[in-house]
């Protein structure tokens, strides 16, 4: 077959072996990419691949044509907002069941010589109703966690969190930037910003998820081991099953590409044009949004920082507008080529663009390991679910990257940037970036970390 459609690859294509494995995605963009990068990672690896998906954000099947998809009615419009977890879940579990039987019935009614055998289902984490489902077909199920294992750690440890009290009330002063002592790597304000909404509702929710995870035939990782070991040593003993820590995902095609939303091809034109590490890329992701005063602030605090950016902007991610109505008038022309904003732009690209010096980011793990695979140091705004753990091990951990500790602060924001782009610091952080950027490739190659996971998770599928 022609590879073509799978992209620059950094691994051979094996003949086929005769196996099929299904994928079952969440239908989020920070999920739906790691996901089909696994997929055309196991079909280098000769494996036959179907996707089941959902009606709602239903992956671009033209881009995949290597793939066998089978879409099923969630009841939601193709791109709907406002769903809920619970909710999605609950609209899946018959659907999903009947796909599944369909794929089956279709697998033992083809001829002979066309069979190939099912191996296995890998599912997205965030499936909370698959054991049950999957049962009755005697099909063992792999789940992928798209995030790294710092925040399930952290999520094992919530039902201790609440016994203790540290929702009961609002943390002040120095306890906010207090070890959380069951977990010292973190601070008391990071699992406020993380959980403290409404901890008992979502310990409840992860608790589900927790049991699919022990119930698995194994967890494959978006991580590996140089970033999260001493984390792994505390997921082997809380969930007794295999786990394959194979991240980056994205870096075994790098010119693959699963997005919901068009690139603006402006962004990397305009790169070009600049010098070497002299911009700052401005993404906060797929599905954050900010009100019009944070918009304004971020505006401001970028144009005053006198340096040059890149801004993702999406459409409808400023509550009340529908793209850039807010700005002052005449605030791009003041900006005297400076700035760039665009709707949407190709991320990956961005950030191995020689010109991008910096990214600020809400660290979302896709964006966070994007970024440290190509040595771009971080500038931390993080919002809801992994990312305030996330910017924490950025900071404190990794320190490839400067933590916003006011949020949208237009004077803070103009010295965050100054400090990475200008500063002995940020030179500082870019070093220590360019040697974890170093790591995280090695762990690719032959012999390296993530490889040689990559060949036990293929042993392990053709086991079953």
């Amino acid at each position: 077959m022609d590879n073509n459609h799978l992209g620059e690859t950094l691994l051979p294509l094996a003949p086929k072996n005769g196996r099929r494995v299904l994928f079952f995605p969440y239908p989020l963009q920070g999920h739906i990419s790691p996901m089909l990068n696994l997929a055309n990672l196991l079909h280098s690896k000769g494996f036959t691949i179907t996707i089941i998906h959902t009606n709602l954000n239903s992956p671009n099947q033209s881009d995949y044509p290597h793939f066998t998809f089978r879409p099923f009615d969630d009841g939601f419009p193709p791109y709907s907002k406002g769903w809920q977890l619970a909710t999605l879940c609950s609209r899946c579990v018959e659907p999903f069941r009947e796909c599944l039987a369909q794929i089956f019935l279709s697998d033992h009614t083809a001829p002979e010589g066309e069979r190939e055998s099912i191996a296995c289902l890998i599912a997205d984490g965030l499936w909370n109703f698959l054991g049950a489902a999957v049962y009755n077909f005697k099909l063992p199920m792999i789940v992928l966690r798209t995030g790294n294992m710092s925040n399930i750690v952290a999520n094992v440890k919530l039902p201790c969190f609440i016994e203790k009290g540290y929702f009961d009330h609002t943390k002040e002063g120095s306890k906010l930037e207090a070890a959380v002592p069951e977990f010292p790597t973190i601070k008391f304000k990071d699992i406020l910003k993380t959980y403290g909404s409404n901890p008992k509702a979502i310990c409840e929710t992860l608790t589900a998820l927790l049991k699919e995870m022990r119930a698995s035939s194994g967890v494959i990782w978006n991580s590996c081991k140089e970033l999260e070991q001493s984390e792994l040593q505390m997921i082997c003993k809380e969930f007794p099953v295999p786990h394959f820590l194979i991240g980056p995902l994205h870096k075994y095609f790098p010119a693959s590409s699963s997005s919901l939303v068009a690139h603006d091809p402006s962004s990397i034109s305009w790169l070009n044009s600049k010098a070497p590490n002299s911009v700052l890329y401005v993404s906060f992701g797929s599905i954050s949004s900010m009100d019009e005063a944070e918009f304004l602030e971020t505006a401001w605090g970028l144009a005053n920082s006198m340096q040059q950016f890149l801004w993702v902007v999406r459409p409808g991610s400023v509550r009340g507008s529908q793209w850039l109505e807010s700005l002052p008038d005449g605030f791009i022309d003041k900006l005297d080529g400076r700035g760039h904003i665009v709707k949407w732009a190709p991320q990956q690209e961005v950030l191995a663009h020689q010109a991008t010096g910096g990214f600020w980011t809400h660290c979302g793990w896709n964006s966070t390991l994007e970024s440290m695979c190509e040595g771009v140091p971080m500038i931390c705004s993080h919002g809801i679910m992994d990312q305030p753990i996330n910017a924490r091990y950025v900071t404190d951990v990794w320190k490839v990257g400067i933590e916003l500790e006011k949020g949208f602060d237009s004077e803070e924001i103009k010295m965050a940037i100054r400090r990475l782009m200008v500063d002995k610091e940020g030179q500082e952080i870019r070093e220590r970036s360019s040697r974890l950027k170093e790591s995280l490739s090695n762990c690719l190659k032959q012999g390296g970390s993530s490889h040689d996971s990559v060949e036990s998770l293929v042993d392990h599928i053709l086991s079953f």
